[in-house]
């Protein structure tokens, strides 16, 4: 059942645009890709109410990496999110309402450094071994497992990187691709800005 643009004031019309929400039927919503952080007390159970919060409300979660801080009692997690505004808005509201967060920063309209770690076993001959070598080297990665017909490439990068990587070696037969997930913080202020 959509609705008759004509019908919508000016300050309806802002506040869809707004929210990332389609302003006439057949416009696509404005879906992006959030980088959130989460501080967390680290004790058992305080992982699984971010899930549950994700799953309850019907959030799309990407992916998660959780891992302890300098400080034993705190947690860093690293979430990727998509949706519109409205619900990123949401996201954030509702992880900031969790009794075990400490802080939340959506780190996608700052400036942040990303990478993901990638595992990824394929197959290979006495042909093709050499481009293999080569293309690993070009992105800078380790051959970390050998057998007489799969290697298993470690690569570590921005995840458009790991994607480049994961493309090139799809005609060569991949068998296995184990990913992190995103690990994102903040860049540093340079001093006086």
């Amino acid at each position: 059942m959509g609705m008759d643009v004509a019908k919508l004031t000016p300050q309806q019309i802002y506040r869809k645009k707004e929210a990332g929400d389609p302003v006439v039927p057949g416009d696509a919503p404005d879906v992006r890709r959030h980088i959130i952080t989460v501080l967390l007390e680290n004790h058992a159970g305080a992982l699984n109410r971010v899930i549950n919060m994700f799953s309850q409300r019907g959030f799309n979660l990407e992916s998660v990496t959780v891992g302890q801080t300098d400080d034993p009692s705190i947690s860093r997690l690293t979430l990727v999110t998509t949706g519109n505004n409205r619900v990123i808005k949401q996201v954030n509201r509702q992880l900031n309402n969790l009794i075990d967060a400490l802080e939340v920063d959506d780190l996608t309209t700052a400036e942040y450094v990303e990478r993901e770690l990638c595992l990824l076993r394929v197959n290979y001959t006495a042909e093709t071994r050499p481009q293999l070598i080569n293309t690993n080297d070009i992105f800078e990665g380790n051959v970390v497992d050998i057998t007489h017909d799969t290697m298993t490439f470690q690569i570590v990068g921005p995840t458009k990187k790991i994607n480049a990587f994961v493309a090139l070696m799809q005609p060569h037969g991949i068998q296995e691709v184990a990913r992190s997930g995103r690990l994102a913080m903040r860049r540093a202020l340079i001093h006086g800005d």
